[in-house]
């Protein structure tokens, strides 16, 4: 009998406190891409009764952080993810659940290439937050390292 691995979000959510702090549930997290939501709680609302936006900055990064533990999940053993930079715009007044959909800038194949190579390369995952109707509320773009293990 072989013990099933297990899945990004478990992981995330494992490792990550404010995943769970902040339910964020696991819509998909692939290679290709990471879909996390953020219910509509009042306990994380701002003076106008959606999400806080550091609650929204911390779906997108979860998205991110979901991603790249995806693609880069078979390079944990000999380097560790790490975010170097966020950028964060808010576009439209959020309300009600929201929902944060993450894609690599980079193929993993280049960045794993420059690993390889003996570098530390940098990538970067870009995110859009909507609404349950689809507009776009916030964007995000946040670089990743894979910092080698010594």
């Amino acid at each position: 009998m072989s013990e099933t691995q297990p899945s990004v979000g478990e992981m995330l959510a494992a490792t990550v406190p404010m995943v769970r702090t902040l339910n964020l549930e696991f819509i998909e997290a692939s290679p290709e891409r990471a879909v996390l939501r953020l219910p509509d709680q009042s306990d994380f609302h701002n003076h106008v009764g959606g999400p806080h936006a550091g609650a929204m900055f911390t779906l997108a990064e979860s998205a991110s952080g979901a991603i790249v533990l995806a693609a880069f999940s078979d390079q944990l053993g000999r380097a560790v993810p790490l975010a170097v930079r966020a950028e964060i715009g808010y576009k439209k007044l959020a309300k009600g659940p929201v929902t944060a959909t993450a894609t690599l800038g980079r193929t993993a194949a280049e960045v794993v290439a420059e690993l390889d190579a003996g570098k530390r390369p940098e990538f970067p995952v870009n995110i859009a937050i909507t609404r349950e109707d689809g507009a776009v509320t916030g964007e995000m773009s946040i670089v990743w390292t894979l910092r080698p293990q010594s």
